[in-house]
């Protein structure tokens, strides 16, 4: 199974999401599921199989308790895989963060009442001496 066959499942993404921050319970996470999705026990048990069998999970015991956790395996084969891909997002990822940061700086001057061509942080700010 590809490792988007794995994520193509909304049950298995939302699993990956509450094992983002941590280790958690086997049944903490049933019960989870089971309330969002509708989906018995076993049914919450099948997918957290298919995650670890993928590389997408592990688990560990703790007395009568399976803690489960993100494995790195399986999302680094979807990483892998979306590499080629990347450069179709960055550029346009940084050009929004460039505009953000644009429109926080415009708005800190004009709730300062300055000029943005004389603000002291605007690195096009110049100096006397620049403009000898």
């Amino acid at each position: 199974m590809h490792a988007f066959d794995v994520l193509g499942d909304p049950v298995r993404r939302r699993i990956l999401e509450l094992l983002v921050d941590g280790e958690e319970a086997a049944g903490d996470i049933t019960a989870v599921i089971a309330r969002e999705f509708g989906i018995s026990q076993p049914a919450v048990s099948q997918h957290l199989r298919v995650l670890r069998e993928h590389g997408f999970a592990s688990v560990r015991a703790d007395g009568t308790r399976r803690m489960y956790a993100v494995a790195p395996d399986g999302l680094r084969q979807a990483h892998t895989w979306l590499s080629p891909f990347e450069r179709f997002w960055t550029g346009p990822l940084s050009a929004l963060g460039t505009e953000l940061a644009r429109g926080k700086r415009a708005a800190r001057i004009a709730a300062s009442g300055g000029d943005a061509a004389h603000h002291p942080s605007d690195s096009t700010h110049t100096t006397p001496q620049d403009e000898e």
